[in-house]
């Protein structure tokens, strides 16, 4: 135990916490892809739940 009420926590949104914190701090999609070892952007976007506007705006600016 963590010292979090299990009731309130599951597996899966504490797989999705660490990703959304570090997509918050970079901003960098295509790492937090990399991350949860997703193969399509558009998976990772919605995954953590970031409007398609913004994601294609912040998607665009990113040189691969």
């Amino acid at each position: 135990m963590i010292g979090l009420n299990p009731s309130a926590y599951g597996t899966h949104s504490l797989r999705r916490t660490k990703p959304t914190l570090v997509y918050k701090k970079i901003k960098n999609f295509r790492e937090v892809q990399l991350l949860l070892g997703h193969t399509r952007l558009e998976s990772t976007i919605r995954y953590l739940g970031i409007e398609v506007d913004d994601a294609l705006e912040i998607s665009e600016q990113i040189e691969m």
